[in-house]
This record gives C-alpha cells, structure tokens and sequence, in this order.
C-alpha cells in the first residue's frame, strides 16, 4: 500500500534544484499513505514519486521498482491477492523473480502481456509503468475504482499522484459541471474533480501516454449482467465457497489485521469468515449517543456470539465537527456523506491495533442490498396505466404542495426510471439549483452523467439499472472514496472481499428475484450468511450508518452551521438566502433539510479550506493524537 506521485516531462530534461524540492514536497503532502519508506527515480523524460506503507515485509521489493536492466519502471499503490499464483505461473513459463513482491509480478506479467496484463490482476491497483525503450508510459486503475487515480495537463507536462492535493500548488479553477453535479450527487462523479484542470483515471481502465501526445485511455473491464438459473441451494453454496476465498485472499498480509464491525450482514459475515483464518481477529465499530443512531450494541452482541474482541467508541457532535476540516483535506473534493465523519473516527480507533482491515463495501451494489431497489416492484402498477392519463398523473403530482401524502408516488411513478434514478443520493433537484447557484447552466444537467449508462444496460431489468448506475456513480464518487480517504489518512490499509472479481463474476449471475424477495433485500445474500452470522442481525432492518444531523442541525450545530454559512466566502457562487431559509425551515420543522443542509456545509467548509485558505495545511496534515474514549468488549 503506498501513495505515487509522477511527471511525464514535456521536455527532455532533469530538474533543477528547485523544481525538484518542489516535486519532493509534492510527495511528502501524501507522507499518511505511506509513513513507513520514500523512494524517487528521475531521467530526462520522467520523474516517480513513492511513499510506501509496510504490509507484506518478506522482500517486497522498493518503490520505484526497476524491472529488465532498467527498462521498465513501476510505482503502484495498492494490493494484488493473486500474486503469489500469478507469479508461479510465470516462474513455469521460465521467467525468473530477484523478490517476492507483487510489485516485481505485475512488471513481468506486462513485460511478457503489455496492457493485457491489467485483466489478470485480482486486487485493488493504481499503477504507472514507464517504459524507456518505448519511450511510453502506461497506468491502469482496479476494476470498481477502490484506490484512487487523479492526474494533470501542465506546461512541465503530466503529473499523476494518488491524491489530487499532490496536483495542487494554488488555488485554480472551480469546475462548473463539477459543481452542478457536487450538488445533486453529494460528490463530484468521476471523471472529473472539482478542479478544472484535474481529472480521474476511470475504473477499469488503462491509458497510454506519450510525451507532447494526448492520453489514450481504454476501457478493460465493463460491469454487466448475465444471469443464470439455480436452486437456492445451489446458489448459497456458491456464495459460500467465492466469498470465503475471497476473505481467505484478502487476509495476506504479515502485519495484524482486523475488521470494522457495524451492525449489518456485510461487516458480519466478512468477520464470520475471517475468523476461520485469524482467530484472534479484533474488530471496531462506533456510533453516537442519540437515540436510535447507534449501532453499537448490535455489534458488540455480534462479536460476543462470533466470539472476537470488538473495540467501540461514542462520537459526540463536538468532536464530529471539530474533525470535519481535517476530513475534508483528506477527501480532496467535497463529499457530503455524514457517515465519512464515524468512519474516519473508527479508523482512526483501528491503527491503534492493527495496519490492515476488512470491510463490507461493495455487498449492497452487488448482491442488492439498497431497500429503494423494491422501488421497481412498487410502482408497477403504473406500468398498466395509458400514458394519456400518466401524463394527466404527472400533471397533477406537479401542482401538488411540497409534503403532501403521494405526490413523491405520482411522480415516481409518472417519471421513466432513467430520469427519476442516479443513483443512491438525490440532493438538489434542477429546478433548485438553479435558485441556488448563483451561476446556472442548462447544459450540465445531472441526467448528463447517467445517461450514457442506461444507454449500455438499458435491456437489463429495472433492478440491474440501478445496480448498474450505483456501481458507476455511488459506489466509486462516494462509498470507495470515503474508504480510501478516510483509512488512508491514518495509515491504515482498507481491504473490501466483496469487490473481489471472482465475487462480482458471481453476483452478475444471480436474477433479480434472488436479490429483492421475501420482502426484503439481498435475500439470496441473507441465505447463504444463515448459520454463519447471528440471526439477530440477519432479521433486522438495514440502517446503514446513521448520522444524528438531523437533529444536531437544530440544536448542537445549529450555531456552528449559522456561522459557517456566514462567513464563507461564497456569495458568488451561493444564494445565500435560499440556504438560510432552508435553515430556518428545518429548524421550524417545516421539513427536513439536513441533507441539502450538509451538502451545502460541506462545500462551503472545502470552500474555505482549498479556496479561501482559511486553515494552517499543516495543522491540517499532522497526524492525529488526541486521546481517545476506548471501550474494549471480549
């Protein structure tokens, strides 16, 4: 695991002095993804930067790493589980290995493949290779995006780094699409950033970039579905044995490794089964004081039936907003999921113990898992309904008052999937934005970014739909993000057994009435975890990872929001008074707003931070070492 930063030059040249202390500077802004070594190689064509954070310590081979008298030059961040069978399949075909890193694997399977080599690698990657015969530089990210991959056009030439604050020297342009759609998504979808001149690598692609000549990126894998048909016997035994061998994989490591621990079936079972290979494996979990936002207690009963240690800790709002500027440095563009706020704390619990741990990301867009995926099954009953009196239904559900019982049914139900599904968060409609931005383009609806995928699954069943749009947008603008960003800003490697290929070449197989049945989510998911986790949290509802901001929003923070909306210097962009009756009408109860609240908080606080420069970078980067309200449960 590790963080790369690279320049392909525009010019054949070595750096001065200057420019390279820069470069170095540029790498040390990324010192919490790879604490434990540093390395850098520079010719006249190309510079790579490398922080390393230690998980395998038997000869693994230091970054950047040389490969066929100097040919070729590799950095990547990230693990590859099937190493150690690709590298024997290598070693039959005579090629001979100086270490026993996955690293000097994946340069000799392209040394002997090229880019083809990308499909093989079971794992999570970011990977620049330079190859100086060639004179071509390729890079690849992992099939869901799990670890990041940002780069940057510049007169010195390209950069690339695993953080796009190693992109960044000053304060450039806001993305305009990129903040349209920050406000409807709660995150900005990939490829682009909230920057305009940086852009992310998609998932499941490679490019090829050649000095003064544009990237050429290829896509090498593509998510679908083909379903087959089975008994649901056969179907758990399946499941059983993919996911127990992905967890049997994704515990390599010579450093501890544990487990976050919520209250759900995915957390649950991915302990289940790293138990049968760690048996002393610890896990964390945390929650909040206010009632019915905690699921604390469902984890420590969890542990206590599986037998492991589990370690928890109470957030208060005090310390949820003390944290949130440092949170937001780490996530490089604003992400208003409250939940990056518990999951930063439990990892930060988590280093404490261990370097690597297991987590259930990935469970809910492959196998099912999200409850608004029985929206398809309840509004059927339009499907029966002429279009002449669905369009008179829009026209009614339309002119009905905000809050009134049905008009979100009638909508729903008179809106065509592609139009009313983006994925697992809608914050700001057009129409809102457009009051809200003080800059509002027509042209960057948030359809814009869907679109294109409902025109490649648009035959699959409405369910795949939206599978498909949350594994495209959701999964990796949101949930993979705050993983990454969120571990790694404690040194602290995050490991998902469910985004494993094998795993998703079995989910993509399973039909939609294996998933969404018996009135309720993931069922087939749920068969197979039977006997394997306890019943009480297979039998309970799906809540997630719930944030009190709801009511903190009226009551603790209600201050802090009030001064953070006033003092952020955002009136040209933001129409203040829309965001302070939005307020006011949470606060009075009138609805709720704490979403759309957040969403707006949260760019306001990246607002201050990467903009308006208002908090020490430093404070913001040193590493974390306040004391902690610990409570250990065997």
């Amino acid at each position: 695991m590790c963080g790369f930063i690279g320049l392909l030059k525009a010019k054949k040249q070595m750096l001065e002095v200057s420019e390279r202390q820069e470069f170095e500077n540029r790498l040390s802004i990324i010192d919490h993804r790879g604490p434990d070594d540093q390395g850098c190689f520079e010719d006249e064509d190309i510079i790579l930067g490398f922080r390393r954070l230690s998980i395998i310590d038997i000869d693994k081979g230091n970054q950047p790493f040389a490969y066929e008298d100097e040919r070729y030059w590799i950095v990547f961040n990230g693990e590859i589980y099937n190493y150690i069978e690709l590298r024997e399949s290598l070693q039959q075909e005579g090629i001979d290995f100086a270490t026993e890193s996955d690293t000097e694997v994946i340069i000799a399977l392209f040394s002997k493949q090229g880019v083809d080599c990308f499909k093989q690698l079971r794992g999570m990657f970011s990977i620049l290779i330079w190859d100086k015969h060639a004179q071509c530089l390729y890079g690849a990210r992992d099939p869901f995006g799990i670890k990041p991959f940002y780069y940057k056009e510049t007169e010195k030439g390209t950069y690339f780094a695993s953080e796009k604050k190693s992109l960044l020297s000053k304060f450039e342009q806001i993305n305009q699409q990129g903040l349209q759609h920050y406000f409807t998504f709660q995150y900005v979808p990939e490829p682009i950033t909230m920057n305009q001149e940086v852009n992310r690598l998609e998932p499941g692609t490679y490019f090829i970039k050649q000095q003064n000549n544009p990237i050429t990126c290829v896509r090498y894998f593509e998510p679908s579905f083909q379903t087959k048909e089975y008994t649901d016997h056969q179907w758990v035994d399946k499941i059983k044995a993919t996911l127990d061998q992905s967890v049997q994989m994704h515990m390599r490591s010579d450093v501890a490794v544990g487990s976050f621990l919520s209250g759900g079936i995915d957390s649950s079972l991915i302990v289940a089964l790293a138990k049968q290979y760690h048996p002393n494996i610890k896990t964390f979990s945390v929650g909040f004081e206010q009632e019915g936002y905690s699921e604390i207690d469902v984890a420590k009963e969890t542990a206590n039936k599986l037998g492991v240690e589990n370690y928890s800790y109470i957030i208060s709002p005090e310390e949820y907003v003390e944290k949130l500027p440092k949170i937001i440095w780490h996530l490089d563009d604003p992400l208003a999921d409250p939940a990056c706020v518990p999951l930063y704390f439990v990892a930060k619990e988590a280093k404490k113990h261990v370097t690597v741990v297991l987590s259930g990301e990935g469970a809910d867009e492959l196998f099912g898992g999200y409850n608004i995926y029985h929206e398809p099954d309840s509004l059927r009953v339009f499907e029966s309904i002429p279009t002449l009196v669905k369009n008179l239904l829009a026209q009614i559900a339309n002119i009905l008052p905000e809050g009134v019982k049905g008009k979100s049914f009638l909508t729903r139900g008179t809106t065509p999937l592609r139009q009313r599904y983006i994925g697992n968060a809608k914050m700001f409609e057009e129409t809102e934005k457009n009051s809200l931005l003080k800059k509002y383009h027509q042209d960057y609806r948030y359809q814009n970014v869907t679109a294109p995928f409902y025109d490649q699954i648009g035959n699959e069943p409405a369910v795949h739909q939206m599978q498909y749009i949350d594994i495209q947008t959701w999964l990796r603008g949101d949930i993979l993000l705050k993983a990454d960003k969120m571990t790694m800003a404690h040194s602290l490697e995050l490991r998902v057994p469910f985004l494993d290929k094998e795993v998703f070449q079995l989910a993509r197989e399973i039909p939609v009435n294996k998933k969404i049945a018996n009135g309720t989510t993931k069922d087939i998911l749920r068969q197979a975890a039977r006997g394997i986790v306890p019943d009480h949290v297979l039998d309970r509802k799906k809540l997630g990872f719930p944030v009190p901001i709801r009511h903190w929003l009226k009551n603790e923070l209600y201050s802090w929001a009030l001064n953070l909306i006033q003092e952020s210097q955002t009136e040209h962009i933001l129409d203040k008074e829309v965001i302070f009756d939005l307020l006011e009408d949470h606060c009075m109860d009138k609805r709720d707003n704490s979403r759309k609240l957040w969403t707006v908080l949260m760019f306001m606080l990246w607002h201050q931070i990467y903009v308006e420069d208002k908090f020490d970078i430093t404070e913001l980067q040193a590493e974390d070492k306040t004391e902690s309200k610990l409570v250990q449960v065997s």
